[in-house]
């Protein structure tokens, strides 16, 4: 995306203070002189310094794929309440290899048989859950019962009535449940969360959002049996931005998949998936998702005095948040967070200090309530009433 005002007005802006600066110290140069060059102390004030904690929370990392070893592990260094500990896996020659090289006793390796004798192990207090869709509810339980916190990846299950088993095995085991919406814990996103419910553009009328990417085999992600498809996997995000943008739940859905009989990748998933959604006070959220098209990451808000865009707002990492008013477009300057650090510190710090999480199970629950609608419609080829609490 480009703001062509944006490099324009910083110019303007860039001239006119230097402008002031020179004026300033040829007018009030004698004033100016005496004025300190270099900090008065070793430390400047507005340093940040780390502070110490307590302690630290620790977790066991449940399937070593690629979202593990790339991104949820080494996010780990980054950090202040969360330690990894522990590793379940079906490959105890990786999981091995992968525990040497974060330090980790070789004792607090797992597998999916053993998996219960995590109930013996006091280090483990969260566990996180990386599994394909299809594997989520039953894992989730298992950890529960084992006495354990669980943030698992989302869709939170393969069904409704999953997602509400996991909920009442929480609530059973008094152990909480979050669900791994990574970007309701990163500055960008929650910047347009708090603009819209602040309604510092006006109210929010129409929402456009796409999550596209290129999906080769093999991968789970195109497997039925491991409910993969795009709609779980990416398009859950336009979903949940939707609802988390309006704050609000969507009362009617209407869905169109496209399945190529040319292309063997999508012999047992949908290609790509269409869906709009309805809010009660009339906004809509026009959404797109793809396993064959180039990769887009992106959602505009139309609001009443102004718009909002967030390009690869769905990604790891890299977003650039712009608001256009009356007065033009400008870029918001906001701090990057690694996503998963901060999510798991999130989770960590509702343990520590017994709170609830900002994503609890009934998110997922509510999300896949919508997806299931999508799928109708997608079937049925008419509009679907989304069920409510």
């Amino acid at each position: 995306m480009t703001a062509p005002n944006v490099a324009d007005t910083s110019r303007r802006k860039f001239l006119a203070t230097s402008g002031a600066i020179s004026g300033g110290l040829l007018v009030a140069g004698a004033v100016q002189a005496d004025v300190p060059l270099a900090p008065p102390d070793k430390q400047p004030p507005e340093l940040s310094i780390p502070q110490p904690v307590d302690r630290k929370v620790g977790w066991a990392i449940v399937g070593l794929g690629k979202l593990a070893l790339e991104e949820v592990l080494p996010a780990f260094t980054e950090c202040q309440l969360s330690r990894p500990v522990a590793l379940v896996s079906g490959h105890p020659d990786k999981a091995r290899q992968v525990a040497k090289a974060y330090g980790l006793d070789t004792n607090n390796i797992y597998d999916y048989e053993n998996y219960g004798r995590m109930a013996d192990n006091r280090d483990i207090e969260a566990v996180y859950i990386i599994l394909p869709n299809s594997m989520h509810a039953e894992y989730t339980i298992r950890a529960l019962q084992a006495g354990k916190h669980v943030l698992c990846e989302k869709p939170m299950a393969a069904s409704v009535p999953e997602c509400e088993q996991m909920i009442r095995a929480a609530r059973d085991a008094d152990r909480k449940l979050m669900i791994a919406y990574r970007l309701r814990y990163e500055p960008f996103n929650k910047k347009v969360i708090s603009l819209c419910a602040e309604k510092k553009l006006g109210k929010v009328k129409v929402i456009s959002a796409s999550n596209s990417q290129q999906v080769s085999a093999p991968n789970i992600r195109l497997s039925r049996d491991l409910h993969g498809g795009p709609l779980g996997d990416v398009g859950i995000y336009c979903l949940n931005a939707a609802r988390y943008i309006t704050g609000r739940e969507p009362i009617e859905v209407s869905g169109y998949s496209h399945q190529p009989q040319n292309d063997p990748r999508f012999r047992e998933v949908p290609e790509s998936v269409n869906f709009m959604l309805k809010f009660a006070d009339g906004v809509q959220a026009h959404c797109s998702c793809s396993f064959g098209a180039a990769e887009s990451r992106f959602y505009r808000v139309e609001c009443t005095e102004g718009v909002i865009e967030l390009e690869d707002a769905f990604a790891y990492r890299g977003q650039q948040l712009f608001v256009t008013t009356a007065d033009g477009q400008e870029r918001q300057k906001i701090a990057a967070v690694n996503h998963f650090a901060a999510e798991m510190d999130h989770f960590s710090d509702c343990i520590l200090r017994g709170k609830s999480p900002r994503t609890p199970g009934a998110e997922g629950l509510a999300d896949m309530r919508a997806i299931g609608a999508i799928e109708e419609s997608c079937r049925s080829g008419r509009s679907v009433r989304v069920a409510q609490d």
